[in-house]
């Protein structure tokens, strides 16, 4: 029986990783979890799988949850917490969290040994040479859990990198796949949140809305599979079928294919290299589909991928600051601040304000992280 950790365990990933839990008691224990501030639900949770230590955001949650458990569990809380957490005793920690947050732990777990499936891209675009060198350092496994990501894994499986012509990401193209710039002027939030095809946290659909969710994703498989930004594309997929393509050196171009369901990404994660049969899962009927239909995408159009690209063949602290300015623009936008186009305005002013540094350190990258988001609400004032 594989033990897991499970960090973010009341977001989208994290309901979602438990589902795959519940459907197999037989080859998953939760041993840990974390969530932030959403007490009834972890608690639900908790007392459903009873991992021994959970961690909560702050200390309010904490005091909240002891009153909630049916049963005798370690209660800790904020980012000392998450970081003890990750380090428990654990074959596998499934870093589902949203944002840089989760950085320190995923070094942590990786540091005492744990393979990590990581679903928390702004782990690998703020510091993406810190926990491949420390993966490898260790003779640790970083499996991908984005339908993307875990796409292009198993697409490259048993093929050696000399004979990839370039990694195919797919995109939806969110909420406004059809607007055009000059639509975006005055979008709103419910509008943003409106994902065509996926059921996804408030702050990836927004991402996915503006192509930064896209961004995010290009640099993290340069990280995950060692590859060049030149061997790495975008195109608009509408469906969502075709979660992501490699096309090698002849030509011949492998695809993965499956229904929107990210539980299936999540499932081969925790059980490879096994496949497990799928539990109450839909599965793909292309005669029912029809047609898959794929675009060109447009780099001018969609300005944050274009960024994205940018910072990560910039290097250095500049996925950093990339990361650091879309969050704290779109958490701005999420509380109505600022208007949807101020995004990419507000991470192309951080991303030419920044003399980008090489090879940063954590303490580096930790501090050009908070003042990036520092400046980003002076900015506001």
């Amino acid at each position: 029986m594989k033990r897991i950790t499970l960090l973010g365990s009341t977001g989208s990933i994290g309901t979602q990783t438990l589902e795959v839990l519940r459907s197999n008691p037989d080859k998953f224990q939760l041993g840990a979890m974390s969530f932030g501030t959403n007490v009834d639900l972890g608690a639900k949770q908790a007392n459903e799988f009873k991992p021994s230590v959970i961690c909560t955001g702050d200390q309010t949650a904490a005091d909240q949850l002891r009153g909630k458990l049916h049963y005798q569990a370690e209660i800790l809380f904020g980012l000392d917490g998450l970081t003890e957490v990750a380090v428990s005793e654990a074959d596998m920690l499934v870093n589902a969290v949203m944002g840089r947050v989760g950085l320190e732990p995923t070094l942590k777990a990786i540091e005492s040994g744990i393979d990590v499936a990581i679903a928390n891209k702004e782990t690998l675009v703020t510091a993406g040479h810190l926990v491949t060198e420390a993966a490898e350092k260790q003779g640790v496994s970083l499996l991908p859990v984005d339908s993307e990501h875990s796409a292009i894994y198993q697409c490259l499986h048993g093929n050696v990198d000399k004979e990839v012509s370039q990694l195919i990401l797919t995109a939806s193209g969110g909420s406004f796949r059809d607007y055009k710039r000059s639509d975006l002027e005055n979008v709103t939030v419910d509008q943003a949140l409106n994902h065509p095809n996926w059921s996804m946290g408030a702050k990836i659909t927004i991402d996915s809305a503006s192509m930064m969710n896209k961004g995010l994703e290009v640099i993290e498989a340069k990280w995950l599979f060692n590859m060049s930004y030149d061997k790495i594309s975008v195109i608009q997929h509408r469906e969502s079928i075709v979660h992501s393509m490699v096309e090698y050196v002849d030509g011949s171009v492998l695809a993965h294919m499956g229904t929107p369901d990210m539980k299936v990404p999540i499932q081969y994660a925790l059980s490879h290299p096994e496949r497990l049969a799928l539990q109450g899962g839909q599965r793909l009927k292309l005669w029912e589909v029809g047609k898959l239909h794929f675009e060109e995408m447009d780099y001018e159009r969609f300005r944050l991928l274009k960024l994205a690209f940018d910072a990560g063949r910039a290097g250095g602290t500049a996925p950093t600051v990339l990361n650091a300015a879309n969050e704290a623009a779109v958490d701005l936008f999420l509380n109505r601040k600022i208007s949807f186009l101020d995004i990419e305005t507000i991470v192309e002013r951080a991303l030419n304000d920044h003399q980008t540094s090489q090879n940063p350190p954590l303490e580096e990258i930790i501090e050009v992280d908070r003042s990036v988001r520092s400046a980003v609400l002076a900015d506001l004032t």
